[in-house]
């Protein structure tokens, strides 16, 4: 959706300058001439709005006169140039509101086979992102015109109005729909969100947010397909941090790959994990190729942190593993 023009608020911004300069210069004028504050800024005003008052004080000077007549001429050119810019940007902002409305209504109508997100928040703005990037097709819904506003100016499809009206949701395309994600900081208007999507398309995937874990149980039985629980996902990813950090910044650390790579793992039942050999460790002085056959496949060595630095990326099945050394191995997930 092409964005609105920003020539008329620049024009409003010009002529406002030019009228408050005239203003200043003028007033500065006739208080050279003697007059007091009060009735320079006066004479300004009334002549420069085509009031038609008579003059505040008897002007006899020629030159004041012709300055009076300068202010005259000078200051109504400013003021029906700053009205004409105001009516411009008004009447334009209209027009933009209404084609712009009626535009994205025909775009959305045309869509099949589309996503969409309820709740322009952070984790909105990323799946946004991340589904542009895709080529995945979207529209958002959000009550507030500041974050509805937001979202249009990146150029998506966006509708303002309460995800939980039914009506919305239609409008959204919600019987033409692939996915629907709703991730609103409300667990309860998650799950009347969900219901009712359910409800009015039995065959949409719904991935819903749940901010505590009981939630995750009436998200489901509303007829959510997956549940996420943005803060269970961040600290079960602190402890993996704490608990095998080696195993972490093998994988890149907090890279969008190593997310996406950790993500698919754990969907096919495997995790990382980072093994000490120490002092009393069964696999001691032993070979990768042993410690593999030893765990009947449930264990694959991917990678060796050497006591003395370095790495073995993907090591030989003859490599020895020696005191003080750390196995990163791909397994099984015991949840799983």
């Amino acid at each position: 959706m092409p964005k609105p023009s920003r020539q008329p608020k620049a024009n409003v911004i010009y002529a406002a300058a030019f009228v408050g300069g005239v203003m200043a210069v003028f007033t500065l004028g006739y208080r050279a001439a003697g007059w007091s504050w009060s009735d320079s800024f006066y004479m300004v005003i009334i002549t420069a709005f085509s009031v038609g008052f008579g003059e505040v004080q008897p002007i006899t000077d020629t030159w004041l006169r012709a300055w009076t007549m300068a202010l005259i001429v000078l200051g109504c050119t400013g003021i029906i140039f700053i009205t004409g810019t105001l009516v411009q940007w008004l009447t334009e902002s209209q027009i933009q509101r209404a084609l712009g409305g009626k535009r994205m209504e025909n775009e959305i109508e045309k869509l099949k086979n589309h996503a969409i997100i309820c709740g322009f928040g952070r984790i909105g703005r990323m799946i946004a992102t991340q589904l542009e990037e895709g080529g995945i097709p979207f529209v958002i819904l959000d009550q507030a015109a500041d974050r509805v506003a937001e979202a249009r100016e990146s150029g998506w499809l966006t509708m303002q109005g309460e995800a939980t009206d039914e009506v919305v949701l239609r409008s959204a395309g919600i019987n033409r729909a692939r996915v629907l994600a709703t991730v609103l900081p409300n667990d309860a208007a998650n799950v009347f969100i969900t219901l009712s999507a359910r409800n009015m398309n039995p065959q949409i995937q719904i991935i819903a947010r749940g901010e505590v874990p009981s939630t995750e149980r009436k998200l489901l039985q509303a007829g959510a397909n997956r549940v996420v629980l943005p803060a269970h996902i961040g600290a079960d990813r602190i402890a993996h941090l704490i608990l095998h950090p080696n195993a972490r910044e093998l994988l890149g650390g907090k890279t969008k790959s190593s997310i996406e790579f950790e993500h698919h793992l754990t969907e096919l039942g495997l995790d990382m994990e980072e093994i000490e050999i120490g002092p009393n460790s069964p696999w001691l002085h032993r070979r990768v190729s042993e410690v593999e056959a030893e765990t009947a496949g449930r264990m694959l060595a991917v990678a060796i942190l050497r006591k003395e630095g370095g790495t073995d990326l993907n090591p030989s099945p003859t490599a020895m593993l020696m005191p003080g050394d750390a196995m990163v191995v791909m397994k099984r997930c015991s949840r799983a």
